[in-house]
């Protein structure tokens, strides 16, 4: 008899313990997503929220999102990332070139004509990141990594067709390597987050800034410049910007092995490329929303470029210069990243050709 009872709740013991795994495994979460985007931007709709919904879907309506754009949640641009590492937010979308020199070695993708296509630079910046420094960002489970379509040059008064059109301009870059890059060129660099454009340009703190033409909508520099000095893709990009989408650890750690598995499959390489891919894809809504206006675009030719390139080019000596100093090796760094994005340039789609420009 002693024994039957024994089984009895053994038997009951198990069964609980089934119950209770089930449980488990059946469990949802809810995950605060933070970025300082606006809600009607591309960056936003096509690709944070296109995101969100795929994990929400490939979960079986298990993980929802509570999606907070425009820095909803408080804070400045510049703190995202360590919202994400704090667990203040679960998951965010930042530049980790808000903060000047914090992630140097993935720095390599900022500088000068290093890509032209964002979908291949992206796969490139992921590989190099978890074989080159994959300590970079330690503190958070990195879901992606990508940079935008080639940056362009928006002035309000003043045309640039050359270098020396830079001089005396007072222009925003987003990160330390384009800021380093601007003053190269002659122009003054004036370091901000995207947000602050619009009122920079209004007031006169700034006359121009250097964005992809995806973004230009949402800051409104359509209607707050007459100008735009883009780059033909022969010629080089004259820059890019890398980005950063992060989740705390600690949470990612405690989801159920099958949400776990979710996150997985919408993180990596193919995530990273698709991110890259439908960012550089906004670029030609962008570019209509000024000529829309009437505004004037120029296209700087190849040949043309060479000069913008030479003057640059000590930016890509300092970066190596640089990583020597913190115990890196430089050159490998440039190297390996440059080999990067061919070889993965040669499996990713050429970005769609924009329109001619007109001349000014």
């Amino acid at each position: 008899m002693m024994q039957r009872r024994t089984l009895l709740k053994s038997g009951a013991a198990t069964a609980l313990g089934g119950a209770a795994l089930a449980g488990f495994a059946q469990q949802a979460v809810t995950l605060k997503f933070h970025t300082f985007m606006a809600p009607t931007s591309n960056v936003w709709l096509n690709m944070h929220k296109a995101w969100m919904d795929k994990v929400s879907k490939d979960s079986g309506g298990r993980i929802k999102f509570e999606a907070y754009p425009a820095m909803q949640l408080g804070g400045t641009p510049v703190q995202l990332y360590d919202q994400a590492r704090d667990g203040v937010v679960d998951i965010v979308w930042t530049l980790p070139g808000n903060t000047a020199g914090r992630f140097p070695r993935v720095e390599v993708f900022e500088l000068p004509f290093i890509m032209n296509n964002a979908e291949a630079t992206s796969k490139a910046y992921w590989e190099y990141v978890q074989t080159l420094a994959p300590d970079e960002f330690k503190d958070t489970q990195v879901i992606a990594l990508h940079v935008h379509g080639p940056g362009v040059i928006h002035t309000a008064d003043k045309p640039v067709h050359s270098v020396n059109d830079m001089r005396g301009l007072k222009v925003r870059a987003p990160t330390r390597q384009v800021t380093k890059l601007v003053g190269a060129l002659g122009a003054t660099p004036v370091g901000m987050p995207l947000p602050q454009i619009p009122d920079a340009l209004s007031k006169g703190t700034i006359n121009g800034c250097v964005i992809p033409w995806e973004v230009v909508p949402s800051v409104k520099v359509h209607e707050l410049t007459k100008y735009h000095a883009e780059f033909d893709p022969a010629g080089g990009s004259l820059y890019t910007t890398t980005f950063v989408m992060a989740m705390n650890k600690p949470k990612y750690e405690s989801l159920p092995p099958d949400l776990k598995k979710v996150i997985d499959a919408n993180s990596g390489s193919a995530t990273s490329g698709w991110l890259g891919k439908v960012q550089q894809g906004g670029d030609a809504a962008g570019r209509k929303a000024a000529t829309d206006r009437g505004n004037t675009i120029f296209t700087v030719s190849a040949a043309e470029a060479q000069e913008f390139r030479r003057r640059s080019r000590q930016i890509e000596v300092e970066w190596v210069e640089d990583m020597n100093k913190r115990g890196h090796d430089g050159r490998k760094l440039l190297e390996t990243a440059r080999a990067l994005i061919e070889k993965h340039g040669k499996t990713s789609a050429a970005p769609a050709a924009l329109a001619p420009a007109k001349k000014a």
